[in-house]
């Protein structure tokens, strides 16, 4: 028996953005085409995941629902967290994308050659869960490792230094590592704060991407011993 995989994104209202999470979705079919897979959002865009859940299971036994989310914040812990609640023992959860030395390898292809480069400044969307807040740290120092240059996070929204706050007391050469899945409001807003410094694009449909979707999917088959 295959258990489906339930990809969960955050939507938004920019067909780039829209694009790309679909691409990473394709993505992760051509590299595991024997798995089911369905595409929903916790936000702004349909098929909203509650409904889409509640379809799979009409037809499926078991489902692993795959965060596309870079962070455990709230969308992994309260929206995707009642899909386990309101199937238990039917559909599990895995935790977000981030931290990972994946991400940190994605990002420092971004920003290529580091020669030019004193110190780069991680750019989030931002959260009021602490949790999100201490991946995205992780996330940094796993990038700082990655590229041998110090790495401090800023964030676009939510709680935590903002970016243009930690860009005014950056010194030195900066460059600015977008920590974001797609394109869209978040994103071009980071690039309008980098000003004149250089700015990476979002981490995107990278095949890498959806290498590390797949590997959550599996470990919650490990974990909980489902039979495939």
């Amino acid at each position: 028996m295959t258990i489906d995989l339930i990809a969960a994104a955050h939507g938004t209202a920019d067909p780039r953005g829209i694009a790309v999470v679909h691409e990473l979705v394709r993505e992760m079919a051509r590299q595991r085409p024997d798995i089911p897979m369905s595409l929903g959002f916790v936000d702004v865009d349909v098929p909203a995941l509650p409904g889409l859940v509640g379809r799979v299971m009409a037809d499926a036994g078991e489902a692993v629902v795959v965060p596309l989310l870079l962070s455990s914040g709230y969308h992994v812990h309260v929206d995707i967290a009642a899909e386990s609640t309101r199937y238990p023992g039917r559909v599990h959860a895995v935790s977000a994308l981030g931290p990972d030395p994946v991400l940190a390898d994605i990002m420092a292809d971004h920003l290529g050659d580091l020669r030019r480069i004193d110190r780069v400044v991680l750019a989030a969307a931002g959260s009021s869960a602490p949790r999100a807040l201490a991946d995205c740290g992780q996330t940094a120092r796993l990038l700082s490792r990655r590229i041998d240059r110090p790495v401090e996070v800023g964030y676009v929204s939510g709680a935590g230094e903002h970016l243009t706050s930690v860009l005014a007391r950056t010194p030195g050469r900066v460059a600015v590592a977008t920590y974001l899945l797609a394109p869209g409001y978040f994103a071009d807003k980071v690039h309008r704060l980098s000003a004149h410094r250089p700015a990476t694009p979002p981490l995107g449909a990278d095949p890498r991407l959806a290498t590390l979707a797949l590997t959550r999917y599996q470990s919650a088959l490990l974990e909980t011993s489902i039979a495939v």
